[in-house]
């Protein structure tokens, strides 16, 4: 059912067809948002995560775009404009991970970690920003993670690149405030998904027990402070926590 909604957001969410962006689409979609719902490679995915939007009376569409490509960014973003004259938020959750030891991560798995989940990220903003601020304000929120504070071993390429995420989120921040354009980070904490997936199950298991609830985090709770994020008018700048481990 569509919630009573002052207006008609549109939001760009990256790497929408499957887990978090997933969950994100569709939070926004039950809100009455307009969702432009990325993908890359998941086309069956994508497309079915826009299907159930449209099917419970909401908006959406699949748009395919490389986040590592600017020219493909751009084509996207311009896209999103021409069908429905805004882009309020964008969120950036595309991101893959090439998990190995230091000495043994081979310079294309460093290269396409960086470039998607950073560089993809510097693409989306700098060609949303642009309509952001000929309307005035807008809202990005940036999908960093625990290992971009703490590290983590076996994942120095993922966590170099979502700490450069939160630099780029405070950077952002001081040069679009005065546009009242928004940019935030969450830390989301382990969620099931199939990225996470790929660990084997004593990691996740090792993950969770560090948690200091004892249990993964809830990705409908992710998409739920995401949501509500969105909304506020007068927070920039900053990095939240939403993980169970002590930072």
């Amino acid at each position: 059912m569509i919630e009573d909604f002052r207006i008609k957001k549109v939001v760009l969410i990256t790497g929408a067809s499957r887990g978090l962006g997933r969950a994100l689409a569709l939070r926004f979609g039950e809100a009455g948002c307009r969702v432009a719902a990325n993908y890359f490679r998941s086309k069956d995915a994508a497309l079915a995560v826009v299907s159930e939007i449209v099917d419970n009376g909401g908006e959406a569409i699949p748009l395919c775009a490389d986040v590592k490509s600017s020219a493909e960014v751009n084509s996207m973003i311009d896209a999103i404009y021409e069908r429905w004259g805004s882009i309020d938020v964008l969120i950036n959750n595309a991101a893959i991970t090439r998990d190995h030891l230091l000495p043994k991560i081979k310079i294309g798995d460093w290269e396409e970690t960086i470039a998607t989940n950073l560089t993809g990220a510097f693409n989306t903003i700098r060609a949303a920003a642009k309509f952001m601020v000929k309307k005035g304000g807008g809202h990005i929120v940036n999908i960093s993670s625990w290992s971009g504070v703490k590290g983590k071993s076996g994942q120095a390429s993922y966590a170099a690149s979502k700490a450069g995420l939160i630099g780029l989120t405070k950077s952002a921040a001081l040069e679009l405030g005065r546009f009242h354009i928004k940019v935030n980070a969450i830390l989301p904490g382990f969620i099931k998904t199939d990225m996470s997936g790929s660990l084997p199950e004593f990691l996740q298991d090792q993950i969770i027990s560090s948690n200091i609830l004892g249990s993964a985090q809830d990705i409908d709770e992710v998409a739920e402070f995401v949501y509500h994020l969105s909304w506020m008018d007068h927070i920039s700048g900053q990095v939240f926590n939403l993980d169970s481990r002590v930072v």
